[in-house]
């Protein structure tokens, strides 16, 4: 199978980012996700994109494969850069529809917001890429446990995450080997919203679900043949354990949330 990097897709490596513990590269994942937010200008921005550029680097992931792993949710940053260019007002004026209209203000945001939902996704596909399916399950079991107190069931919770991070690649192979299997019985796959269109689409979505819903019964009789019932008596070969380097990769991304609160105050937005 070609090793497409998606999201819930490992890209095994042996690498310092690797090794974290997952907890640490969940809750440094949100970190950097708001860190991202408060980028008000593009200096502050660029300061975190080279961020974001060194821990791809840092997790030995190629940048190309780091892009094609967003490029399924690329339409989300077109549609939106879109809509900033021709409904954000101010500036020079350069062309003027009445409806909408493109100014200098409009392409500055959106520039500057293709380039903040660029690097959240690469933030959010970081982590994916470098953890497993089983640690990102067992870490945000860890980290929700003190939530069952008030009755949130952080087992079954995180087991759900589990299950849906490790389906979405098998989907999104089994989407790409259906449709080749209509295009080689001489299926003609419109992309139009017409008639023909929803047709073709609906030639694609029957047999997705219907392998979906295969999968899940399959998943059940496993679990349920292994005497499956939650949390109660399991034991865990790995415990998660903080270590050092989680203490050093919390400190620099504390000093890159305050590098980038200076630079959006001292250079405004």
């Amino acid at each position: 199978m070609e090793n497409d990097a998606l999201f819930g897709r490992y890209w095994a490596a042996d690498s310092p980012i690797h090794r974290l513990d997952p907890r640490t590269k969940i809750v440094g994942t949100i970190a950097l996700v708001v860190i991202t937010f408060c980028a008000g200008n593009f200096w502050a921005l660029g300061l975190v994109a080279i961020a974001v550029v060194s821990l791809f680097a840092l997790a030995h992931v190629p940048f190309t494969q780091a892009l094609r792993s967003i490029a399924p949710l690329a339409f989300i940053i077109v549609l939106t850069a879109l809509f900033n260019l021709l409904f954000v007002q101010g500036g020079e004026v350069y062309a003027d529809w009445g409806w909408a209209a493109i100014t200098s203000e409009g392409i500055r945001m959106a520039i500057f917001i293709a380039i903040r939902l660029t690097l959240l996704l690469l933030a959010g596909s970081l982590l994916t890429l470098t953890t497993t399916s089983l640690d990102i399950t067992e870490a945000f079991e860890r980290l929700l446990m003190p939530l069952r107190r008030i009755g949130m069931p952080a087992h079954e919770f995180a087991l759900v995450l589990g299950i849906a991070l490790r389906f979405l690649p098998q989907f999104i192979d089994e989407f790409r080997t259906i449709r080749a299997a209509q295009v080689a019985r001489g299926a003609k796959l419109a992309s139009s919203p017409t008639r023909s269109g929803l047709s073709s689409l609906t030639s694609l979505l029957v047999p997705l679900f219907t392998s979906a819903f295969r999968h899940a019964d399959t998943l059940s009789a496993a679990m349920d043949a292994r005497c499956y019932h939650g949390a109660d008596g399991r034991t865990r070969l790995h415990p998660l354990v903080f270590a050092t380097r989680d203490a050093l990769a919390a400190g620099l991304l504390a000093v890159l949330l305050a590098a980038t609160i200076c630079l959006t105050i001292v250079l405004g937005a």
